[in-house]
C-alpha cells in the first residue's frame, strides 16, 4: 500500500544517464531466469534465523513439527560456519526514466497525494482537501500548535490529543482481527528479537499499522513513524499512539512542506539514529539518502512494501548505490494477494459508493489495468451487473482477461460510452485530456493504481474549465458547454482516501513487514549483501499459516513417499523462490 511524492516526479534516486533501454529484461537475464526455471534442484532454500524460526515456533499451533527441519532442509543456525547468501529480487529488471530533480519537490506546498510509494503533490485553488472536517481549528497546522500528552511528552506531533481514548478502541477493534501479530507480540514477551533495533517508518497511520506499531514495540525495538501520505492517516488513532508515548508526526491532511517536515522529525533526532527501515513507498529512504548520508550508511536494512519503493531501490542498486541490503515484501506471494487482489475486489464497490453513490448494474466500466488490482476490481464490478471493459499492454495479462469474460479494447474505443473509467497501472497519463474531452456527462473517473499521475489531473486546471467541489473527495470538472465529469480523491488512490481497507488484509501485510523486519536485523554478515531480496519463501507460507487458524482450516501432512516423490520437505517450502 504507498506513500506520496508528485508521481509525476518520480524519479530513481540518482539519474542513470547509462540506462538507455529501461523497461526491458537483458537478454542475459532472461537466460538465466529460464535457466534456473528449469532446473528442479536450483532454487535453494533460503536460511533464516533461528531466533526468528524460535519465535515462530511458539505463536503458530497449525503445524506442530513445522521448525522441526530435515537433514536436507537448508535453515541457518547461529552455530553454523558457512553462512549462505539469501535469493535476490530480480534487481536485473530495467524501469523506465523519470524525469523530475528530487530537490524541486521540496518547493512544492501542494496537498500530498495518497499513493504509498513516492511523493505526490497537488494542492491549488482547485483542490478539493482531504477532510471531511469544516472545523476552522482544522485550518492551523499541527506545527504550530502547542503539544503536550497526559505524561508531559512533547515529541510527537498530530492533529488532537484529545482523541485518544477514540483512537484507543478502534486499535483494540483491530486487535481482534489482526491475530497473527498477536500471536507473534505474544511470542516474543520472553525474547525480544527486534532488542536494539531503531526503526523509522513511513507507513499509512491507521489503526490497522498502528497494532504493527505496537507490535514492532513490543518485541523490542525503538520506533518513530510518519504517514506516507497525507490523507490516509487517523487523527484518532495518531492521538492515541502519542498518547502512549509513541513518537508519531502525522495528521490528515498535511501539506507538502508537512509531510517531508513529519519525515525529519523523525531522523533528525539528537542523541538518536535509526538503524532500521520500514518504507512505503520510498520517501523515508530517499529522504535519509539525499539528506542523512551518514546515517543511511550505517542502516542495517530496508523493508520496503510498494512496488515504487522497490523501483527506486532497484534503480539505487544497479548505480551500485545501494549501500545496506533491502527486502522487497511488495512481491511476497501473500502480500500480492491478499493486498492487491482481494483487498481491491471489496474495497472499490464501498469506496465508489460512499464518493459517487453509483449504482453499479448495468454501468459500462472500463478498468485500465489486469494486474491484481485490476483482476480484483474487475471482477467486483462484473459480480454487481456492470459491463466490463478491459485496457491491457501485457500480452499475457490480456489473454487472462479475455479467459475471465471481459472484453479487451483500448481506452480510446470505449470513452466516449462509459459510465466509469478506472485506472489500475500504477503507469503515468493513462487517462489524458483527449480522452476527458469526449466522456459523456456524468462520467466518473478514478484510480485505483499505485500513483497520482496515471489521471492527468493538471491537464484539468485550465482557465476553461471550473472545478466544482461537491464533498470530500468529490469535483465536478465541468466544461463550457456544461458537461461534467466527476472526478474521485483528484485522482489518488480511491480505497485508501474514501474508504477502509479490511483489517484482515493488513494484517497479512504487517506480519510480513514484522518477520522480513526481524530477519534483516537477526541476519549474520555476510547473508545479505547491499541488493534488493526477496522476502525468503518460507517466510511467506509462515504468514499464511499463521492466518489460517483464523478459518479453523486444517493442512493436509505429505507422507514421507510422497515428499520424496515430489523432492520436497515434508515442512516446506512447498513453492520454489520464483513462484508468484
Amino acid at each position: 500500500m504507498e506513500s506520496s511524492l508528485n508521481r509525476e516526479s518520480l524519479k530513481p534516486f540518482e539519474d542513470d544517464n547509462s540506462m538507455e533501454e529501461r523497461g526491458h529484461l537483458d537478454e542475459a537475464v532472461i537466460s538465466s531466469v529460464l535457466e534456473t526455471a528449469g532446473d528442479e534442484d536450483s532454487p535453494q532454500l533460503p536460511k533464516i534465523s533461528s531466533k526468528l524460526l524460535r519465535m515462530l515456533e511458539k505463536a503458530t499451533n497449525w503445524h506442530p513439527p513445522l521448525i522441526q527441519m530435515q537433514d536436507s532442509d537448508v535453515v541457518f543456525d547461529e552455530n553454523d560456519e558457512a553462512v549462505s547468501e539469501a535469493p535476490r529480487t530480480k534487481s536485473q529488471i530495467e524501469y523506465p526514466e523519470q524525469t523530475r530533480e528530487f530537490d524541486n519537490r521540496l518547493t512544492k506546498t501542494g496537498r500530498r497525494s495518497l499513493s504509498h510509494s513516492l511523493s505526490h503533490s497537488s494542492t491549488d485553488s482547485n483542490s478539493s482537501g482531504g477532510s471531511d472536517a469544516e472545523d476552522p481549528e482544522d485550518e492551523v497546522s499541527p506545527r504550530d500548535k502547542q503539544r503536550m500528552n497526559s505524561k508531559g511528552n512533547k515529541d510527537f506531533c498530530i492533529k488532537n490529543i484529545k482523541l485518544a481514548d477514540f483512537g484507543r478502541r478502534q486499535i483494540e477493534l483491530a486487535e481482534d482481527e489482526m491475530t497473527a501479530l498477536m500471536a507473534l507480540r505474544k511470542a516474543a514477551q520472553g525474547e525480544k528479537p527486534l532488542a536494539g533495533a531503531k526503526i523509522v517508518g513511513c507507513t499509512h497511520v491507521t489503526a490497522q499499522t498502528a497494532v504493527l506499531f505496537e507490535t514492532l514495540s513490543g518485541l523490542g525495538a525503538q520506533c518513530r513513524w510518519a504517514a506516507c501520505n497525507i490523507y490516509s492517516t487517523q487523527n484518532e488513532v495518531a492521538a492515541a499512539l502519542a498518547e502512549r508515548d509513541f513518537p508519531v508526526f502525522a495528521w490528515k491532511g498535511e501539506s507538502e512542506d508537512d509531510f517531508w517536515w513529519c519525515i525529519d522529525r523523525c531522523v533528525n533526532v539528537e542523541g538518536w539514529e535509526p538503524n532500521m527501515i520500514l518504507d512505503d513507498g520510498g520517501d523515508m529512504t530517499h529522504w535519509i539518502y539525499k539528506k542523512y548520508p551518514h546515517i543511511f550508511k550505517k542502516v542495517k536494512g530496508i523493508v520496503e512494501e510498494s512496488i515504487t519503493g522497490i523501483h527506486r531501490l532497484h534503480h539505487l542498486s544497479k548505480a551500485g548505490k545501494l549501500c545496506v541490503p533491502a527486502i522487497n515484501v511488495n512481491d511476497s506471494v501473500t502480500k500480492q494477494k491478499f493486498d492487491n487482489l482481494y483487498c481491491c475486489r471489496e474495497s472499490i464497490l464501498d469506496s465508489l459508493k460512499k464518493t459517487a453513490d453509483i449504482m453499479f448494474g448495468g454501468k459500462q466500466v472500463v478498468v485500465c489495468g489486469y494486474g491484481e488490482v485490476g483482476k480484483g476490481c474487475s471482477a467486483a464490478l462484473k459480480a454487481m451487473g456492470s459491463i466490463v471493459y478491459v485496457t491491457e499492454i501485457d500480452p499475457i495479462c490480456a489473454l487472462q482477461a479475455c479467459m475471465d469474460g471481459f472484453r479487451l479494447t483500448k481506452l480510446s474505443d470505449v470513452v466516449r460510452q462509459v459510465d466509469m473509467v478506472i485506472t489500475c497501472t500504477g503507469n503515468k497519463n493513462v487517462v489524458v485530456r483527449e480522452h476527458m474531452d469526449v466522456m459523456k456527462n456524468g462520467c466518473v473517473v478514478c484510480n485505483m493504481g499505485r500513483s497520482n499521475t496515471e489521471i492527468n489531473v493538471s491537464a484539468l486546471k485550465t482557465p476553461d474549465l471550473t472545478w466544482q467541489h461537491v464533498r470530500a473527495q468529490v469535483d465536478h470538472i465541468i466544461w463550457p458547454d456544461g458537461k461534467r465529469i466527476i472526478l474521485l480523491a483528484e485522482g489518488r488512490v480511491l480505497n485508501l482516501s474514501s474508504s477502509t481497507v479490511p483489517i484482515y488484509v493488513l494484517s497479512i501485510t504487517a506480519t510480513t513487514q514484522a518477520l522480513a523486519l526481524i530477519e534483516l536485523f537477526n541476519a549474520p554478515e555476510g547473508r545479505y549483501k547491499q541488493d534488493v531480496y526477496l522476502l525468503p519463501k518460507k517466510l511467506d507460507e509462515y504468514v499464511a499459516s499463521l492466518h489460517l487458524q483464523t478459518f479453523d482450516a486444517h493442512l493436509t501432512e505429505l507422507t514421507d513417499d510422497q515428499a520424496k516423490y515430489m523432492g520436497l520437505s515434508k515442512n516446506g517450502p512447498f513453492k520454489p523462490n520464483y513462484y508468484r
